[in-house]
């Protein structure tokens, strides 16, 4: 294998001039929102001294989330994607302009952020299943994987600089130009979307609509109970969203990182600020090695060794009490939280009829963004009646186990290959 195998693999970006243009616009209103994200949490604390304030943002953000996942991919599989994205675009950059506005004009109010917020949220829900999809449809098979790793790199990087630029401007400038630049950034999102290819409507010969179908489309509801039929009706598919709920749900670590930090290393404010980026700089290492990963045909066997050492990795994390350790193992768990992404994303846009690919795109998202909370619940209540670092590592264990119990019942799983 040559060091060109082994490094992120460039060739969707040569390969296709609108997925350049769409690559990097999105890559700059990623480093607005990491930015927006930092600014508007530090904004709600500076406001109210609240934990209760500060929690609330993840209320404001939950129900628009599920509510706008699912009908963004039923319209994603409804409408021409092109239009359906750049109205959505639009949208992100007049609700971030005016979040912008309120934090400007006002100077101890916080109750205007909350609605903003939720606008945000839902806006964000309906553009990510129809990107996903539209990525699928502008690359063949052997690309896919490639552009998702590459959209997976951009992603860890802005989560590992975009709250460090935050909290600079922040010093510098204050919480308006943050949130301004964030407004911003969405010009830039235009400007890839602006770029896409016209595709027309996503064709319904697969669920078999004929004429009476076309004169009577069917209802939302209809439309997304037909999408989660169609996962059901998958063994494949249906196994791997099963497995990124399992490892989200029980090996999710993030909620303990100020648990295990007072248990094992002293509650050092210091130490705590090393353990998440540890785990972003996992998944940028990754990122940056992933040919080998995009390039392997048994992206099955990927995903399932991925979500696995996940498990196992986050268990060690909790054993092992040594400082230093405990970082190598986040920075691995990282790195597998890379490759089980790319992997499943891949498998899911090859198996997945263009008709479906919007709504079954939505409900990976939704696991995706939606496990992560339920495993900071889980998190908390089991070391809530034991340890930080118990509940790490019985949770670590547990979701590595049962990754292999799903890749043994669903011989679909373990022996896909690409092609």
């Amino acid at each position: 294998m040559t060091l060109s195998g082994v490094l992120i693999d460039v060739r969707p970006l040569r390969e296709s001039a609108a997925l350049r243009r769409l690559w990097a616009g999105n890559a700059v209103s990623g480093f607005g929102g990491t930015m927006a994200s930092f600014t508007v949490s530090w904004v709600v604390w500076d406001r109210t001294h609240s934990a209760v304030a500060l929690g609330a943002i993840g209320v404001a953000q939950l129900v628009p989330m599920i509510v706008f996942t699912l009908l963004g991919g039923h319209w994603a599989d409804r409408y021409e994607r092109r239009r359906l994205i750049i109205g959505v675009r639009w949208a992100q950059l007049a609700a971030s302009a005016a979040l912008a506005a309120v934090v400007i004009t006002t100077t101890r109010e916080v109750a205007w952020l909350y609605p903003l917020i939720a606008v945000q949220t839902a806006l964000g829900s309906i553009n990510q299943p129809a990107t996903q999809s539209f990525i699928a449809t502008l690359l063949g098979p052997q690309l896919r994987g490639a552009a998702f790793a590459l959209n997976q790199s951009t992603g860890q990087v802005s989560m590992l600089i975009g709250p460090l630029l935050g909290g600079v401007v922040l010093a510098l400038w204050g919480p308006g130009w943050a949130l301004g630049f964030d407004a911003a950034s969405f010009l830039a999102a235009l400007y890839g979307v602006l770029g896409l290819p016209r595709t027309g409507r996503p064709g319904s010969e697969a669920e078999g609509a004929g004429d009476a179908a076309a004169a009577a489309p069917p209802s939302a509801i209809a439309q997304i109970a037909a999408g989660i039929r169609f996962v059901t009706r998958t063994p494949i598919v249906a196994a791997l969203l099963l497995a990124d709920l399992n490892a989200t749900v029980l090996a999710m670590p993030v909620a303990l990182f100020p648990v295990l930090n007072s248990e094992r290393f002293g509650g050092s404010p210091a130490t705590l600020g090393l353990l998440t980026p540890a785990l972003g700089l996992g998944g940028v290492l990754a990122g940056f090695l992933s040919g080998r990963i995009t390039r392997a045909k048994r992206q099955g066997l990927v995903m399932v060794v991925a979500s696995a050492v996940w498990g196992a990795a986050i268990a060690g994390a909790g054993l092992v009490p040594n400082l230093a350790a405990v970082l190598v193992l986040l920075a691995v768990t990282g790195a597998a939280d890379v490759a089980s992404v790319v992997s499943r994303a891949t498998i899911i846009q090859a198996v997945t009829p263009d008709a479906y690919r919007g709504r079954v795109n939505s409900l990976d998202y939704l696991v995706g963004a939606g496990g992560p909370k339920l495993g900071d619940l889980r998190a908390g209540l089991v070391a809530d009646v034991s340890s930080g670092w118990f509940s790490m590592a019985i949770g670590g264990a547990v979701s590595a186990v049962l990754a292999v119990v799903i890749a043994a019942s669903v011989p679909s799983l373990r022996r896909y290959r690409t092609g």
